[in-house]
């Protein structure tokens, strides 16, 4: 039966795929961008990585696709036509996809236990870590303690995504949106009369908000963490903007603030790692945190899955209000 789902899925990824290609429209190309990105999900939740599965729908079917769609305010509606045929990038994609092809030739078969994967780190994190980490999730123990560096990294490298975007946007127009909004006698927005719509989104808001700190708080536990726990939340108070409007969006959370927290959450996962070493550990060590080994591990996991958590937030939020203000900044 999961041989039968995996092939219906590819087939659909396949065609999704193709679809992308030949559609010109670019909202129609999103939204397929968007179930392509669910279709993952579904597909890593048959080979059991619910982790991966939950980052997938959360980035690439969420905020990916709101912020996908937040730029063509800032762009045309439609993909442009190539003043020529491109043959020599297609032969270019078709022979590094033949070579790529060719290196899976080498690869063991998908879940082969012999595989070496299976055989370096693998058994000692499923054997041990309960003893010398604690949490239940395995892949909390693995990205927090055991890779805490290597997710340092990756945190850095969000933070400084979202930098490079108010550096090539500018971040004091983005602060004049409203006072453009308010001089050019712009006083309502266009969802003012989907009434609707306003009562519903200011129902799920607050779930949303409160599952997005489930997902915090319940990242030891389960499927989760500050990854999608920061994206669920940014996701809330972008909701929050497409109904009433950018200006106010920006007046609940300014992005000025915003760059200020991203760097709060990326000063505390460093600050976790500095204060182990003055205690006589080593970097991102949380044994010494506290008496107990395992407790200074759990505490040492809260904190820096906190900073994840603090630094996603921020640095979505403040991506989308960027491309956000294009529009209104062109006008």
């Amino acid at each position: 039966m999961d041989l039968v789902i995996d092939i219906v899925l590819l087939t659909f990824l396949g065609i999704i795929a193709l679809a992308i290609n030949r559609i010109d429209k670019l909202f129609c190309v999103i939204m397929l961008s968007g179930l392509y990105s669910l279709l993952c999900a579904s597909l890593f939740v048959t080979m059991d990585a619910v982790d991966v599965a939950f980052t997938e729908a959360a980035v690439g079917t969420g905020i990916a696709t709101v912020l996908l769609l937040s730029t063509i305010g800032a762009t045309d509606t439609h993909q442009r036509s190539a003043p020529h045929r491109p043959l020599l990038a297609l032969l270019v994609v078709c022979t590094t996809g033949a070579i790529l092809i060719y290196g899976t030739m080498d690869m063991p078969a998908f879940g082969d236990p012999e595989a070496p994967v299976h055989q370096h780190v693998a058994p000692r994190y499923l054997e041990e870590s309960q003893q010398e980490v604690g949490p239940p999730n395995i892949v909390t123990s693995i990205l927090g303690s055991y890779r805490g560096i290597d997710t340092l990294g990756e945190v850095v490298v969000i933070f400084t995504a979202g930098l490079s975007v108010v550096g090539l946007i500018g971040f004091r127009g983005m602060q004049k949106y409203g006072d453009r909004q308010r001089a050019a006698g712009i006083t309502k927005d266009d969802m003012d009369e989907h009434l609707v719509l306003r009562v519903v989104i200011k129902i799920f808001i607050p779930l949303i908000l409160l599952f997005a700190l489930y997902v915090q708080f319940h990242g030891d536990y389960g499927p989760g963490g500050g990854f999608q726990a920061g994206v669920i939340f940014a996701s809330g108070f972008i909701f929050y903007t497409l109904m009433f409007g950018l200006d106010k969006g920006m007046r609940v959370i300014a992005p000025r603030v915003l760059g200020y927290i991203g760097s709060l959450g990326v000063l505390l996962y460093g600050g976790v790692g500095i204060t182990t070493m003055l205690l006589g550990g080593n970097f991102l060590d949380y044994d010494v945190l506290m008496h107990d080994p395992l407790h200074g591990q759990h505490l040492g996991i809260f904190l820096i899955e906190l900073g994840i958590g603090i630094t996603v937030f921020s640095i979505m939020l403040l991506i989308f209000f960027a491309f956000s203000s294009r529009k209104g900044l062109r006008q």
